[in-house]
Order: C-alpha cells, then structure tokens, then sequence
C-alpha cells in the first residue's frame, strides 16, 4: 500500500481538477481510491484501540471510517466506478483518513520534499482547504510551479 503522502496526492490531485479526467482514468482513480481505503480503515482502527488517544479524536476517526465504509459499499458499487461524482466521495474519505492518520500519530509531512514536519517547523497548508502542509521554504516560488503556488493558503 503506498504510503500516506502518495494516497493523500492522489486524492487532493483529483478533488483540484475543475473538469473531470477522461472516463478510464475516474475508473484506475476509483479503483486505487478504495484500495487505499481498504488499508487506511484498518490502520485507522488499529490506531485508535491500542493507542491511548484523545476521546474526541478517535470518536470522530471512527466515524469517518464508517462514512468511508459507507462510500465503498452499496449494491451498484461496480456501476459507480466511472462516475465523478463517487470517486470525489471516496477521495475525500482518503483524505478524511489522512488527517486522523495524521492526527492520531501526530506525523506531518511536507507534500513538497516528503520530509516529516515536526514541531517547531515553520509549515504553510497546501491544497484545497489546507489538505496537506509544505515547510515554509518548500513553499517558496522556486520550489513550486506556478499552478502549485496557487494551492497555497
């Protein structure tokens, strides 16, 4: 399973589009989706029971794990795999997922140069709605393109 940073790109990249990809694409992008969900519910769940977690925090972890169970299943599930509309549910429970993972763990790392960001660090929310964070002088213009500048907060 890929790691974090790569599940949360991928997710973020489809949630930045402003038309959709062609149809065989949402179809690779649904299918990767639910197999990152496949292995990000059980790390979810397994971080939750035997860590010694905040109480708000892993109630609202457990139910962004049944909101994503509830994504990923349905009876016309096979149907719904080339539809935008789905895969954009399921990339926000990846992203979802991340963030408790994240949260949970207490690991950031930088969307840019895939170094941990830990306290103390200077950090800036990248992507829509601040779904990732970049180290400050990652997110410098030299480091960016400019359509990845416009994902700056």
């Amino acid at each position: 399973m890929p790691d974090i940073v790569t599940m949360r790109a991928a997710a973020t990249w489809f949630l930045d589009r402003r038309t959709p990809p062609g149809r065989g694409t949402v179809q690779a992008l649904h299918r990767d989706l639910r197999g990152y969900l496949d292995g990000l519910i059980p790390w979810v769940l397994g971080i939750v029971r035997r860590e010694e977690t905040d109480e708000a925090q892993g109630s609202v972890a457990l139910a962004a794990v049944a909101q994503a169970r509830q994504r990923m299943g349905g009876a016309q599930i096979d149907e719904l795999s080339g539809e935008p509309a789905h895969v954009t549910w399921l990339a926000r429970s990846v992203l979802a997922l991340c963030d408790h993972y994240d949260t949970l763990t207490g690991v950031t790392m930088c969307l840019v140069c895939d170094g941990r960001i830990v306290a103390g660090d200077d950090s800036l929310p990248f992507g829509r709605g601040g779904a990732g964070r970049v180290h400050t002088h990652c997110g410098t213009p030299g480091n960016l393109g400019a359509g990845d500048r416009a994902q700056l907060d």
